[in-house]
């Protein structure tokens, strides 16, 4: 069992939180070639029972005695808070360096003391990006809903029939999203990897976990 770090984006921070997200992706590097070379060289680096403590994008603060971190996955609410207190301290102690506080740090720069979500990873696949089932994108993340389908169904004589649709973003109003939880995920897929990175369908790490809600050095082995 090892413990290692793991980046999320704010919206798949939200998703692990919603308890939406079990699953993630990751590109194998370097990627397969062939069979014998993918045996020798492409093994992924998690392995089942490791245990991964979350990065997310945050602020750094202190109450006078413990320094805490202030989520940005936690909206507006949280953040804007934050940045009035600090704004007020900055009045009744202008001597006192301040911009630590007022600048938001991106994931890859929180440390281990500040991490609220710890994973334990229960399974390790790999697989080429575009052979995910329908069950696998939706453990992605993805927001699904019920809504009624007003055009019809022509193999129902065109009566209107409820139906469900997917998307990683919240959806505006009902009839948003795709009728396809893999399509969605391609949406996602694109969002964080760029145009063209779903067709390229790379080798993938598939990681499935459980999501503990605690930093990781206050959950037990």
């Amino acid at each position: 069992m090892t413990d290692r770090p793991i980046l999320f984006s704010t919206p798949m921070i939200r998703a692990l939180l919603a308890g939406r997200k079990t699953q993630t992706r990751r590109i194998l590097k370097p990627q397969p070639i062939g069979f014998d070379w993918f045996d020798l060289k492409c093994k992924p680096r998690i392995k089942i029972g490791d245990r991964l403590w979350v990065r997310e994008a945050h602020y750094l603060t202190n109450d006078g005695d413990d320094e805490y971190a202030v989520y940005v996955a936690d909206g507006n609410d949280a953040t804007g808070e934050h940045l009035h207190e600090v704004a007020a301290l900055e009045k009744l102690h202008p001597t006192v360096d301040w911009s630590k506080h007022k600048k938001q740090r991106p994931s890859i720069h929180m440390p281990r003391r500040a991490s609220r979500l710890t994973l334990i990873v229960t399974d390790v696949r790999v697989e080429q990006l575009k052979d995910i089932s329908l069950e696998d994108a939706e453990s992605e993340g993805l927001f699904s809903w019920k809504y009624t389908d007003c055009d019809g169904d022509p193999r129902l004589d065109g009566q209107p029939y409820e139906t469900t649709a997917w998307d990683w973003k919240p959806p505006i109003h009902e009839y948003g999203g795709h009728h396809s939880p893999v399509q969605a995920y391609r949406d996602l897929w694109e969002y964080i990897n760029g145009p063209g990175s779903w067709e390229a369908s790379p080798w993938v790490a598939a990681y499935t976990f459980t999501v503990i809600g605690q930093n990781i050095d206050e959950v037990g082995r």
